[in-house]
């Protein structure tokens, strides 16, 4: 979209908050880079350049603006609705592989040389993969330099930089201010207020309409015992991430979600910003969503009566996979509670002083020796749960932040007891894919009966691809015309 320049600073002129994330404007006259929806005065049109991401703009020397603070703006949605190479690597790079396996380890990820994946980055992004990184690493920085009163050495070490001079020269070059004086000059601001002593609370910025009713309903009704819960208007889960565990709250509001982080190592803070975006689906266009499914006189009632509905996704791949092959042909109750007694019995222990989390989910290589007869459930199913973890450990199944979705779904159906349901099941909720449509699902059925749409699974198949390439979000829609605890926030056993 950045090469469009007319459209673009047509967005900067509106002050368009929907545009934010999608480019970044630089000034040639100040040097500075904005958001689109920068309350500043409009530059004189032959004064600025349009970039596609921060990095890229901070690459050709400008400096992020002060006042609108375009680093802490929601992610480019385009990288959650493409499957090609650049979006795969988009997504990994800001999973943090690159500050932990470097760039041979991203481009490893993504089955190309190092060189190729350079190459294709720079020529769409405008920057490659170590100033990507070093983008999100400064924004990090950012964030705990304003949030907590953690030392400025414990600031860079959690934020990824190798030295302290490396931290202290990006921030200058980054923000035109010294670590102190970034500090100093947020010191009295009150939306990110600072938690107990190891929380860091802050702000998750949405693109509006923001149906988050629907969302955090499901991630609620679907819910983990001991791994999620929810507590006075607040979704809560545990966190397996790279370098230790962590527990988040989630609580959501209409133009944010208030976002509290318990730690074990701050280094991970990154890696749990990034997942739970992608748990609420924070970085997608609804606008352009709504759009195509207004169209559709089937589904108008359902778009304009609760907009801007979201995927509840989640936070692991593997996760995801292991716990929609436990939820085969059962309810969500009883699928609740199995997913619980796997996370009782191999889960790693969490201390939750603020709540009843008492596990994390279990790691694939620690369900490897599972016993099967802690498994109630039919012999077939216990095998697809161990013929799925086998293949997972064995990288026959790759399910990632960067995975191929279509690949995916191959290496999936290829499991015994793997069927499409699951496999869209996966590809929608564990892999984000827009456009998976589980045309079996029960539920997806049953609400296109109610709306008069065709509900044999091949006939509505047929039907969907008028909604292409958002028919995981008519999925999200035709699941709110249910009378479900899916559609219940808060639900009723805690309101």
């Amino acid at each position: 979209m950045h090469d469009d320049f007319d459209r673009c600073y047509r967005a900067v002129q509106s002050k368009d908050a929907r545009f934010d994330g999608w480019f970044v404007i630089a000034v040639l006259s100040t040097g500075i880079y904005c958001r689109p929806s920068c309350p500043a005065r409009t530059p004189l049109a032959r004064n600025v350049r349009f970039y596609p991401t921060a990095a890229a703009a901070q690459r050709a020397g400008f400096r992020s603006c002060k006042r609108c603070r375009p680093d802490a703006s929601p992610g480019s949605p385009e990288w959650n609705i493409r499957g090609d190479v650049v979006a795969r690597a988009m997504r990994l790079i800001a999973d943090g592989t690159v500050d932990r396996t470097g760039v041979t380890g991203l481009a490893d990820r993504l089955g190309y040389t190092t060189r190729q994946v350079e190459r294709l980055l720079q020529a769409e992004v405008g920057a490659g993969p170590l100033a990507l990184a070093r983008a999100q690493r400064a924004q990090t920085a950012r964030m705990l330099i304003e949030t907590t009163a953690l030392p400025f050495g414990d600031v860079a070490f959690a934020a990824g930089f190798s030295s302290i001079r490396q931290f202290n020269d990006t921030v200058r070059e980054v923000f035109d201010l010294t670590p102190s004086g970034l500090r100093q000059r947020t010191a009295n601001r009150t939306e990110m207020p600072t938690g107990a002593a190891g929380t860091l609370t802050l702000r998750l910025a949405v693109r509006q309409p923001f149906a988050f009713e629907g969302l955090f309903g499901h991630l609620a009704a679907t819910a983990v015992p001991g791994c999620e819960e929810v507590r006075d208007g607040t979704f809560r889960r545990s966190l397996r991430l790279p370098s230790g565990a962590g527990i988040v709250s989630l609580t959501p509001s209409p133009d944010h979600v208030r976002c509290s982080l318990q730690l074990e190592d701050f280094r991970d803070l990154p890696v749990a910003i990034a997942r739970c975006r992608r748990l609420l689906d924070l970085d997608a266009d609804p606008e352009a969503v709504d759009a195509v499914l207004r169209a559709d006189e089937a589904l108008r009632p359902l778009v304009l009566k609760a907009p801007g509905q979201r995927i509840p996704r989640a936070v692991d791949e593997h996760e995801m996979a292991i716990r929609a092959v436990l939820g085969q042909q059962i309810s969500t109750q009883r699928a609740r509670n199995l997913a619980g007694r796997l996370a009782a019995d191999y889960g790693r222990p969490v201390a939750d002083v603020s709540g009843g989390l008492t596990h994390v989910f279990p790691a694939v290589s620690e369900l490897l020796d599972i016993d099967p007869q802690r498994l109630a459930m039919p012999g077939a199913r216990k095998q697809a749960v161990q013929g799925l973890v086998t293949a997972i450990d064995a990288g026959q199944v790759v399910l990632d932040a960067g995975a191929d979705w279509d690949a995916a779904r191959t290496q999936l159906l290829a499991v015994a007891g793997v069927g499409p349901w699951t496999a869209e099941i996966i590809a929608m909720r564990g892999l984000g894919d827009p456009d998976a449509f589980p045309a079996t699902d029960l539920g997806t059925r049953a609400a296109a009966r109610r709306l008069g749409l065709p509900d044999d699974p091949r006939g509505l198949s047929a039907h969907s691809s008028r909604w292409r390439p958002w028919r995981s979000y008519v999925t999200q829609y035709l699941w709110t015309a249910l009378d479900h605890p899916v559609n219940q926030w808060p639900p009723k056993e805690a309101a």
